[in-house]
């Protein structure tokens, strides 16, 4: 029976790794395909391209247009994430510890975003922004605001599970008793305990900020060119230089996804303390 039961699970395990690599190579082919041409001089007759070259991406990390619209792309994305946690953290902090009843609105306003369609919400607001006095439309900051809005689910969200996980309220009472007050036991013990989760909230609102397209395209278009504008735009020109561009923006997200994996992984990974009560000997 052991050994029977033993086959069964390494059976089992051989399925699920062939399941996971059929689909994985459903999903990276386009890509692996994408990447060929953008590195290939001549593809036409060959199951793979018959020469390889590099120009693509030289010429694409030697136009200035490129660098600036990925440059703009940062700028986008940084001051969308750090404004948003700025403003979010605290908040998620004061509501949950001392405005409870207040919570279930605040997570019904965060909601909010998942409910309203990109081009409705970027309709309603070329509407709201293009006329005095708030004629701010085709500039950076209607799109931070935007993206502030969009990304409010996963910043509350992954905080709010970090405040969870410290006992904030507890910290809190020990971090007065000892003498500091509410702001100085936010910033020196609550905040660097929720950390992780902080930077876990940052790192994937970045990532969903820096692949957004409907918005950026809608709200700023060619006024404020930015990463993924400048690829709609692309399309229609070299395939080569497009498809470069794709691969590009594909690996930076890539990266990013990484490093909210990684430390999400780091997070679930640390040993919970213990809970049985008993005192270790001095």
């Amino acid at each position: 029976m052991p050994v029977q039961t033993e086959r069964r699970r390494s059976g089992g395990r051989v399925w699920h790794s062939l399941v996971v690599f059929v689909v994985l190579g459903f999903l990276l082919l386009p890509l692996l395909a994408t990447f060929l041409f953008s590195i290939s001089t001549e593809w036409d007759r060959t199951i793979l391209p018959e020469g390889y070259t590099l120009d693509a991406y030289a010429n694409l990390f030697a136009d200035d247009r490129f660098l600036s619209a990925l440059g703009r792309s940062f700028a986008v994305a940084l001051l969308t994430v750090a404004i948003s946690l700025l403003i979010m953290v605290p908040t998620v902090f004061i509501v949950a510890l001392y405005v409870p009843r207040l919570e279930k609105w605040l997570q019904t306003v965060v909601l909010l975003p998942f409910a309203m369609p990109g081009v409705v919400l970027a309709v309603g607001l070329i509407k709201i922004y293009s006329a005095p006095p708030l004629a701010i439309s085709g500039t950076i900051w209607i799109l931070i605001g935007v993206y502030f809005i969009i990304i409010l689910p996963y910043v509350y969200q992954s905080t709010r599970n970090s405040l969870r996980s410290v006992n904030a309220a507890e910290l809190m009472e020990a971090a007065e008793v000892l003498g500091a007050g509410k702001a100085a036991a936010f910033l020196r013990v609550i905040l660097p305990n929720m950390l992780p989760g902080v930077l876990v909230a940052g790192l994937l609102s970045f990532s969903i900020v820096f692949g957004e397209f409907v918005l950026a395209n809608m709200l700023v278009g060619g006024s404020y060119e930015v990463v993924q504008v400048y690829l709609y735009r692309m399309m229609a020109g070299d395939g080569h230089l497009s498809s470069a561009v794709i691969v590009t923006f594909f690996a930076l997200v890539l990266i990013l996804y990484a490093l909210v994996l990684s430390i999400g992984a780091r997070m679930s990974g640390k040993k919970q303390p213990s809970t049985s009560g008993k005192e270790e000997p001095a």
